[in-house]
Formats: C-alpha cells, structure tokens, sequence
C-alpha cells in the first residue's frame, strides 16, 4: 500500500491524505475556509508553489483529454470533481478515484492538489472553460502532494 500527503495554504486550509490499495485511491481529509457549497478539487500538472497556485499549471492531463468529472469517460487524470463546504465553511474529503496513482504513469506525487472558489461543471457548463477547467473560478488553496510513512 502506498501513502500519500498534501498540506493545503491559501485562502483556506487543510490536510488531504491518498491512499493507494490496489487501483482504486482513496481521497480524505478537511479542508477549512471555505464559503458553503461546492468547490472544484484538482491535481495540476506541477508541484510549483513559488507563485502561489498560479505556478501549479493546468489539471494534470497526461491523456490529453477534455475535462470531465470524475465518473466521465472523458476527463483529465486530475479532475476529482467537487468538494462540499457545509454552513461553518469546512469539507470533508471522501472520494475514491481509479484514474489517479500514487505509482506509474499517473502518479499524482509531486505535483499540485489546488481547491478553487467555484463549483467544477464537469466539463458540462457551456462556458468557454467548461472543457479545461470545469469553470471551477479562482485559486483558493494549494499543496504539493508527497509522499508519507506507510
């Protein structure tokens, strides 16, 4: 089993662990903060902090694809969907996802996990950035994801 670890700065604040067993990853945690609602969760391209969010790139996207949520056929590697902040602005993480990796081609260590201000659409929403981001809006809070003590 591998283990993985990401500290969230920012806006808003949190601990998000991965765990690998077998090719599913288990996602969990909480992320404080935030407004209530949902707000789009991704794994980006770099594992670059020195400009804030910014330098984290675009959504980890090793297939090239359209940008999707996480049940479409058709998605980046790094888009996990939404998470939900409830009324006192927190989220509790529970996703399992079979597309990232903490090992192989789609390892997600090393680079960036970023929690935006704005729901994801999925790649639904008609917007011009439906199909890159999801529309997901501003960069709230972000952390490389590294490896931990198993």
């Amino acid at each position: 089993m591998v283990k993985a670890v990401c500290v969230l700065q920012g806006d808003a604040k949190g601990t998000v662990f991965f765990e690998q067993d077998g090719s599913a990853v288990k996602v969990s945690g909480q992320v404080s903060g935030l407004k209530k609602g949902l707000h789009g969760f991704h794994i980006h391209e770099f594992g670059d902090n020195t400009n804030g969010c910014t330098s984290a790139g675009p959504h980890f996207n090793p297939l090239n694809k359209d940008h999707g949520g996480p049940d479409s056929d058709v998605r980046h590697v790094g888009d996990l969907g939404n998470i939900e902040a409830n009324t006192d602005g927190v989220a509790n993480v529970a996703i399992t996802d079979k597309m990232i990796q903490l090992q192989g081609a789609n390892s997600i260590i090393g680079r960036t996990l970023v929690v935006h201000a704005d729901p994801d659409d999925l790649g639904k929403g008609g917007h011009e950035l439906s199909k890159t981001t999801g529309n997901a809006g501003a960069r709230l809070a972000c952390g490389v994801v590294g490896i931990t003590k198993a």
